[in-house]
């Protein structure tokens, strides 16, 4: 029976390490430097240790040395349990991708003779937009010779929209001239 259970705690101990390899974080003999400032179980701040006195600490109490930040002079190592750690990582990572507010470019798209009722509702769209969080590019499509009209006219145009806008927005980018006109790019201030 004690052979049997020393087999599987081998098997894990290999799948941690494994794992450990593949997340490039270091645990017990596999931190490489002379020193660690090292944190303690809950959280205190136990001081620089060389390695070896570290990793005794930790399997004092019953714990894994973790490395937590090997970029820092010196390192920074914890005294923690690796599988909590591990959990402990992902709900992180998953907390902040929660969090991450994803911002899309929506698009309008006007001509030169567009209509005032129909730049209203192109407004009223924006400004939902723009309350969402969204970015909004207008552009003003710009078919055959009106390509070459003069740019005072065709910014004039552009303007008629962003005065129809109830939101309060800022430019994020500047007019600028594309293929199909001209465009600019507004969010929410």
């Amino acid at each position: 029976m004690l052979v049997a259970f020393r087999q599987h705690f081998l098997i894990i101990c290999k799948i941690i390490q494994k794992l450990a390899r593949q997340q490039q974080i270091r645990i017990n003999n596999q931190i490489r430097s002379k020193e660690l400032r090292v944190i303690g179980p809950e959280g205190e701040n136990v001081g620089i240790l060389p390695v070896r006195e570290a990793i005794k600490k930790a399997e004092e109490a019953e714990l894994d040395l973790v490395e937590i930040s090997p970029n820092a002079r010196p390192p920074i190592a914890k005294i923690t349990d690796y599988g909590k750690f591990l959990y402990d990582q992902k709900k992180k990572q998953k907390q902040a991708k929660q969090k991450a507010q994803v911002t899309e470019v929506k698009s309008i798209q006007v001509k030169i003779g567009t209509d005032n009722n129909d730049l209203s509702v192109k407004a009223k769209r924006s400004s939902k937009w723009l309350s969402e969080g969204h970015r909004v590019k207008v552009e003003i499509f710009l078919p055959g010779r009106t390509k070459y009209m003069e740019r005072a006219f065709l910014e004039e145009r552009l303007s008629r929209i962003l005065k129809l806008i109830t939101t309060d927005y800022k430019i994020a980018d500047p007019i600028k001239k594309n293929p199909k006109g001209l465009a600019l790019i507004i969010e929410k201030k």
